[in-house]
Parts: C-alpha cells; structure tokens; sequence
C-alpha cells in the first residue's frame, strides 16, 4: 500500500477501497469455482490441504484486516475454518508469529 502513496499520493481510504474492489473480485471467482467444481470437499480439492489451502488462508486474513464482507463466500469461509482447525495452519496464523506487530 505504501507504492500508491510514494508513487501516486493516493489517499488511504482509496487505496483501501481499490484492495477490498480486488479482493471482491477474487473472491466472487473462486467461491463460484469451489462451489462448482465436484473436487471441493472440506478443502479446496478434496479433504487434504493442498497448495491451494495454503494460498487461501492469508488472502482471507487479509480480507478481515481491510474489511471485506465475507457474507456472500460460504464456502471460502467454511475452507478456511477447516485449515485453521489443523494445528500447522493454527500455528502459521500471522498473530502466532514472534515478530508479529500485533
């Protein structure tokens, strides 16, 4: 965030407004792949943790940070649930790290 504003003075609240726009954008095409594809089960493909869970969980952290309204992606949001109830991801989450500034 800090490139639009060295680089453009864009104000905060437009850059915040440009990442939740984005954010929506991703969010609406995987919940609609998740929901259609018939390898969704309790993860993203299948009911192992995969590359994708891992990819997942952080863009959703994010969201809450910039207050994305995760109402309308059910299933990302039941996705994400299910990897943080695994001790690895639990333990991964940004506010378990020692350097994190909280």
């Amino acid at each position: 965030m800090q490139f639009f504003s060295d680089t453009w003075n864009v104000p905060q609240t437009e850059r915040e407004d440009w990442t939740r726009h984005w954010m929506t954008v991703g969010f609406d095409a995987m919940e609609r792949l998740l929901v259609e594809s018939v390898d969704t089960g309790r993860f993203c493909h299948g009911d192992t943790p995969t590359l994708a869970d891992c990819c997942l969980v952080p863009q959703l952290f994010n969201a809450r940070r910039f207050n994305v309204d995760l109402g309308p992606y059910p299933t990302l949001v039941r996705i994400d649930e299910a990897c943080l109830a695994l001790p690895a991801f639990d333990a991964a989450r940004p506010e378990n790290q020692v350097d994190c500034a909280g």
